[in-house]
């Protein structure tokens, strides 16, 4: 299975090296984007740590998406970004400056909606049991059928994703997956 079905999803604390080494392996893998997924981080330190990824990203021709911070993104001339729906929704109308926009959706209407004010793919889950969730069941493949099903947009399938349960996810009409834990160890 290539690759190239995969989103990076990055979190700088399960990394069990240095987190710049870990991006510029990513950087060298087949896959579709890495999303720079740093949740603790106040926007100027986003900023710092977006500003290197990018670097790193640029050096090795690999698609960088800025999770969350429009304005990071902006600033740093980057034209693609994944947001939380609430965000998106929020945003929606005010981001034709970039290339690609992404949300993560829960819910097939959630889906709809993201596609109704222009989001280019979803991320939809948690779709398995993932450490991320700990203690919330997963949504499971019939949540994954049904969202694929409500689209016409990319699906791209969040949560427990690694590449013994990827081809799992392609059955279920989904583009490809997202993993976390797997690339940052």
């Amino acid at each position: 299975m290539s690759k190239s079905c995969f989103i990076a999803v990055t979190n700088r604390s399960l990394c069990k090296r240095p987190f710049f080494d870990v991006m510029e392996d990513l950087s060298k893998k087949d896959i579709k984007t890495i999303v720079l997924r740093e949740k603790d981080l106040k926007e100027e330190d986003y900023y710092e740590i977006a500003k290197k990824c990018q670097e790193i990203c640029e050096n090795h021709s690999a698609s960088l998406t800025i999770h969350n911070f429009v304005n990071v993104a902006r600033k740093l001339g980057i034209k693609k970004i994944h947001l939380s729906y609430p965000v998106f929704l929020k945003e929606a109308g005010n981001l034709t400056d970039f290339e690609s926009v992404s949300t993560s959706i829960h819910k097939p209407e959630e889906a709809l909606k993201a596609q109704e004010l222009g989001a280019d793919f979803v991320f939809a889950g948690h779709v398995f049991a993932t450490d991320c969730k700990k203690g919330l069941p997963p949504r499971g493949l019939d949540f994954l059928r049904d969202v694929v099903g409500a689209v016409d947009i990319p699906v791209y399938g969040i949560g427990g994703i690694n590449e013994k349960n990827i081809e799992q996810i392609m059955e279920c009409g989904a583009a490809g997956g997202c993993m976390m834990s797997g690339f940052m160890k």
